[in-house]
């Protein structure tokens, strides 16, 4: 059967054909996420989020014909610790303004 497959940012260092935009690929029936990934060859660690037709999948979901997978990196983000722990600051409510 045939999926469209997406790798996304370091990842794609791992599978070459990545960097041309969507992959389809032909995989066998019954192929679960974490077996795509491990087909790809890309570093279980390193595959943090996967999407399956827009929705976040475990790696045990059964991929389907026709599916769309997304697979992303850790993501870092949020706030520096010092904006966290800075003194706050009295600003206008949005009534006033």
């Amino acid at each position: 059967m045939q999926v469209k497959v997406q790798v996304y940012a370091i990842l794609r260092q791992y599978v070459p054909d990545a960097s041309r935009g969507p992959m389809v690929m032909e995989i066998p029936e019954g192929t679960t996420v974490g077996q795509l990934i491990e087909r790809l060859s890309i570093p279980p660690e390193l595959a943090r989020v996967v999407f399956v037709n827009g929705v976040r999948q475990e790696w045990d979901w059964i991929l389907q014909e026709g599916d769309e997978i997304g697979i992303f990196p850790p993501i870092a983000g949020g706030a520096p610790k010092a904006l966290l722990t800075a003194p706050k600051k009295n600003f206008p409510s949005p009534s006033r303004i």
